[in-house]
């Protein structure tokens, strides 16, 4: 069952509550160069990010949220490190969330400027906390980034800005190690009320880093805990954004676009199931509604094996047969991706 946290309202969507996990991701282009950011800007946004971060390391890269504004039509979250200045600036230049840690900005006036900023345009602020950059005290505290540690650091952060009566807060104490990053949700869920943003930290290139994502999100996912996740992977964000949706669609959550189910094949095996299920998930690319598709290899078990599938084929020589719903409808022959494509978007 979802673990029902206090809405937090980002730009034109909302975080918490009974709201859809909202996949995010960041743009990885240098600062500086704005049009390299546009134009990756604009490619996740096509792929279907929902909330898009990026670093703003200096004053000058203040420019980077009027130049993304003109181009996407989804909330934008400015990536801070210790110069507060920096997040004020942002907040003038109409971001629509702060992504900081008031611990790491110097003196309580600092962070009083930051909060009332936030406060008067309704700006959240993102804590993150990451298990390779703990405070020196909380890690001699504890001996090693231990979930216990995580959780006391993102806490240290939450009361700083807790004192100034601010409650636009989302959390995130990331790990590069699984079992570490999802028992440190499973603990700081406990203790707040506040939005989860969820994700392994420096999980790797896309093969390895997918299979860790996969653990940890998807794990924390089954268990209720989450309300925004990005698959952080070394590689484009377009497909940290592919990633995302998949893994929350592998957890049961409800997600647009197409799914394909496709048999890992037998000696019974009568089609070119990979050659055909990968055919058909590149022609319903763009498909929005939320569908399954099976491509499965065999007649024999093929139908009762993805019968949970709206729509699919069971190969026999040279046909297959087409079964919506778990229904036996014809045998297909001649071009029958071309027909099972045709007969999805009749559904």
């Amino acid at each position: 069952m979802r673990q029902i946290k206090r809405e937090v309202k980002v730009g034109n969507l909302v975080l918490g509550g009974n709201h859809p996990v909202a996949v995010q991701t960041m743009l990885n282009a240098p600062a500086r160069d704005i049009e390299a950011n546009v134009q990756q800007a604009v490619r996740v946004a096509k792929a279907g990010c929902q909330i898009l971060r990026f670093s703003v390391p200096t004053m000058e890269d203040v420019a980077l949220i009027e130049a993304i504004k003109k181009q996407v039509d989804i909330p934008l979250v400015a990536d801070i490190h210790f110069d507060y200045r920096i997040a004020l600036e942002c907040v003038s230049a109409g971001i629509d969330k702060v992504r900081i840690n008031p611990g790491n900005i110097g003196d309580d006036d600092r962070v009083k400027q930051v909060v009332q900023a936030c406060k008067t345009k309704s700006i959240p602020i993102r804590i993150g906390v990451n298990a390779g950059s703990l405070e020196k005290e909380v890690l001699a505290k504890y001996g090693a980034p231990v979930p216990q540690a995580l959780v006391e650091s993102a806490m240290n952060h939450v009361r700083l800005l807790e004192k100034h009566d601010f409650e636009d807060i989302v959390i995130s104490i990331k790990s590069s190690n699984v079992r570490t990053m999802m028992e440190s949700y499973r603990l700081l869920s406990e203790q707040c009320n506040y939005p989860l943003h969820i994700g392994v930290t420096e999980a790797g290139t896309y093969r390895m880093g997918l299979i860790k994502s996969g653990m940890g999100i998807g794990g924390l996912l089954l268990e209720g805990i989450g309300d925004t996740l990005r698959v952080s992977l070394t590689d484009e964000p377009e497909r940290e954004i592919e990633a995302g949706f998949d893994i929350l669609r592998a957890a049961g959550h409800a997600v647009n676009g197409p799914e394909i189910i496709s048999c890992p094949t037998c000696g019974r095996t009568n089609i070119q199931v990979a050659e055909i299920a990968n055919e058909v998930e590149r022609r319903l690319k763009g498909y929005k509604k939320p569908v399954k598709v099976a491509v499965m290899g065999c007649v024999v078990n093929g139908p009762g094996e993805a019968r949970e599938a709206d729509i699919g084929i069971a190969g026999g020589k040279d046909e297959a047969l087409l079964f919506i719903r778990g229904e036996k409808i014809r045998m297909l022959r001649g071009d029958i991706v071309g027909q099972l494509v045709e007969e999805v978007y009749k559904l």
